[in-house]
């Protein structure tokens, strides 16, 4: 039986379908139109979409010093730590804005050299702008060639075929070799540099990015005694056609490695069918407290290397932040991996702000928690309160 339609009704059918069109193609090649415009974002804005802050651990007590102190706060115990950045020549404004930052909040209190890391020699601008702001040591290096450059054995000709693929699909990056480049040091390499070597803590610093609240207590300290080895403050969908063959990567090395696997690891924030597929959830990584000995340790070198014989960095555009979250979700207890509610931090658009009075009003937090993206429809702040 046929069914028959008024001219009317035709013309309403047919602009649904261009406009579902339109739409699909807008998603699919626009980042922040598709995370604006999903089902799940637009459900994070209803009444019932508030999430619960149940799930993080509380720093206890006793790791927090009274106000005012203007020498070095705690008990006169210290982390194997440093506080690292890699930065260009460029970035001298927003690599200041941020020390400065950090140093006010943070730093001042507790004095953690620095580490700044560039590609070319820093200039002496550089240094005398950020000698001017830090309150402890600080030591400029040089990452070496072969841990920055693309590898000889990549084949340009398909690696160039998928930039420009990504180009035309207005993938962000997508046509970047020196975004590349970054990401596969930062997933495999900075914890290799020399002048790392003395360290096992990092916290990870980037230019442009804010810290909103007092953090009173030291959280290297923190994590050493509890047995932690990452710590986050944003967790987010990643853009997976950046990553396509990513997963079918990561499962391909646990069925040849099944040992690295930890018990009680953090499959279910990361899959949500029990490792068949990723759902895309990682760890922001622009922020990171943790333990360079986790990424230099077996389970995380035998990873790295064989995710990098794939090529999917250059092939692809493999992100650090899905490659080191996969890392601690799978080769990590999951209460190894730590939250950090009470540090309030932002990296443009996005802003995590402490919720719940308590820890907002001891940080004398400048964000409005309000606005944190914590449970917004493009965070996966609630994957990881469902495994608890």
């Amino acid at each position: 039986m046929l069914l028959k339609f008024s001219t009317t009704t035709r013309y309403v059918v047919l602009v649904l379908l261009i406009t579902l069109g339109i739409h699909s193609i807008l998603s699919f090649t626009h980042e922040d139109y598709g995370r604006a415009t999903s089902f799940s974002n637009i459900a994070s804005k209803m009444p019932w979409s508030s999430g619960s802050f149940e799930s993080f651990e509380k720093v206890p007590e006793e790791y927090f010093v009274p106000r005012p102190n203007t020498t070095i706060m705690g008990d006169g115990r210290r982390a194997n730590a440093t506080l690292l950045m890699l930065a260009r020549n460029s970035d001298v404004d927003s690599a200041v804005r941020s020390v400065r930052e950090l140093e006010d909040r943070f730093n001042s209190k507790f004095r953690y050299p620095w580490l700044f890391l560039n590609e070319v020699p820093f200039s002496d601008e550089f240094k005398r702008r950020i000698g001017n702001v830090v309150s402890g040591p600080v030591e400029y290096g040089l990452v070496p060639s072969e841990h920055w450059f693309q590898p000889q054995w990549i084949d340009e000709e398909r690696a160039t075929a998928s930039r420009n693929k990504m180009v035309e699909d207005n993938i962000i990056y997508g046509g970047s070799i020196s975004y590349r480049n970054m990401c596969r040091y930062n997933s495999g390499f900075f914890y290799r540099h020399p002048l790392l070597q003395q360290y096992k803590w990092y916290w990870r610093v980037e230019p442009d990015v804010h810290f909103h609240c007092d953090v009173d207590y030291d959280p290297f300290l923190y994590m050493e005694d509890n047995d932690k080895v990452y710590g986050f403050t944003i967790t987010m969908y990643e853009y997976m056609a950046t990553i396509p063959t990513l997963w079918d990567t990561v499962k391909e090395f646990t069925r040849d490695h099944p040992e690295y696997v930890a018990k009680d690891n953090a499959m279910g924030y990361m899959s949500d069918n029990s490792g068949d597929s990723y759902n895309g959830c990682h760890f922001w990584s622009n922020f990171e407290i943790a333990s360079m000995d986790f990424w230099r340790g077996e389970a995380y070198s035998a990873y790295f290397d064989f995710l990098d014989t794939k090529g999917g960095f250059y092939y692809e555009r493999w992100g650090d932040a899905p490659v080191h979250s996969i890392a601690a979700a799978l080769f990590a207890r999951k209460d190894q991996i730590h939250f950090f509610n009470n540090i309030g931090y932002e990296h443009n658009p996005y802003t995590h702000c402490p919720r719940g009075d308590a820890d907002w009003e001891r940080g004398r937090c400048a964000c409005n928690p309000e606005r944190s993206f914590d449970y917004d429809g493009y965070s996966c702040m609630r994957q990881w309160d469902r495994i608890w």
